[in-house]
């Protein structure tokens, strides 16, 4: 299971209570939503103190977070694209790193959907992997991403999975989207997994071997029983392929 820790720090009572009982029952990890890696601004010591205690707390195996930004003197509510340039490589590598050495661990980043590239010099694929290198952090994949930026951007999803670093991957994400136009789609997390996506989750599969996948679904949830439908055609694609246990690696 995946919480943002945003949502849980300090959170107490019988709702404190009520995620300690699951975080003992279950493995967790955790998606942040605010350490805007990509920001002009300082990073936020007091947000990460909060999530190295919660971490500790809730022994969680992995926290991951966007490789994009969403502040600047103030949070803006949404994930901005980071620019595909080596200065930027290099900027944000270096906030990855001191992130880790405080945390005393690898975390994870995101490669997030985009609907604009400002200044870019290099490819999304060149970026990130530049990115995951000089950094030496670990990967969290989203395979929808993938799709949505394909769609977006015009390049085939297929190489561009083919292009990255298997042995970085701590667990990935699987999601559905919504249909602007025959040339956009937005990631909104809020319907079912559409096949193409199921297909390039399997060709990852194929490619990297089995590692721990997570269904989102952020709203117009359905019945519980369509959800684990979809957990369960997760299971069946994984079942093709050899099974590793990353998370007890991270």
């Amino acid at each position: 299971m995946e919480v943002a820790p945003e949502n849980w720090i300090n959170v107490g009572g019988r709702y404190g209570a009520s995620l300690r009982r699951y975080t003992e029952k279950f493995p967790f990890v955790v998606h942040g939503l605010s350490l805007s890696i990509g920001s002009p601004s300082s990073l936020d010591w007091d947000l990460l103190r909060a999530i190295k205690r919660f971490i500790s707390e809730h022994s969680i195996r992995c926290y991951s977070e966007h490789l994009s930004y969403c502040s600047d003197s103030g949070h803006l509510y949404d994930l901005m694209p980071i620019p595909f340039t080596e200065e930027a490589v290099d900027y944000v590598a270096q906030r990855i790193m001191q992130v880790q050495d405080f945390l005393g661990e690898r975390i994870a980043m995101e490669n997030v959907s985009y609907y604009a590239a400002p200044q870019q010099e290099m490819s999304e694929i060149d970026f990130l992997n530049a990115v995951l290198k000089k950094a030496d952090c670990n990967l969290l994949l989203d395979v929808n991403n993938i799709y949505v930026n394909s769609i977006n951007h015009h390049y085939d999803p297929y190489a561009f999975l083919a292009a990255l670093p298997g042995e970085r991957i701590a667990y990935a994400h699987i999601a559905g989207h919504y249909k602007e136009a025959e040339d956009l789609r937005v990631d909104t997390h809020g319907a079912n997994v559409i096949d193409p996506v199921w297909r390039l989750l399997d060709a990852a599969y194929c490619q990297f071997g089995d590692f721990p996948t997570l269904l989102e679904r952020d709203f117009n949830i359905p019945p519980v029983d369509d959800l684990l439908a979809e957990v369960e055609q997760i299971r069946d694609c994984q079942s093709k392929h050899c099974v590793t246990s990353r998370l007890d690696a991270v």
